[in-house]
């Protein structure tokens, strides 16, 4: 099958949508999502849905746990199915 220059197929689209949310998509990439953008209905509600994630995510203010508490929770639990089994 040929590939096209500057249509793309959705899952395609997808994927830059993904890496154009974290600033990692080309301009080529950038101009061929646009392109799909301005036709395909799925890969425009996936693009808006992506959106809403991203801001949503932002504004949630999650944090994550360091690496020493993490590594403390692996121990405890490694401990706790080791109490099991005996």
């Amino acid at each position: 099958m040929k590939k096209s220059l500057l249509f793309v197929s959705c899952e395609e689209a997808q994927h830059i949508c993904d890496k154009a949310q974290y600033d990692e998509a080309g301009l080529w990439e950038k101009i061929k999502l646009n392109i799909r953008l301005s036709w395909c209905k799925i890969t425009r509600a996936y693009y808006k849905r992506n959106i809403k994630l991203t801001e949503k995510i932002k504004e949630s203010q999650v944090e994550c746990l360091d690496v020493k508490h993490k590594n403390d929770m692996r121990k405890k639990l490694d401990q706790a199915i080791k109490d099991q089994a005996s």
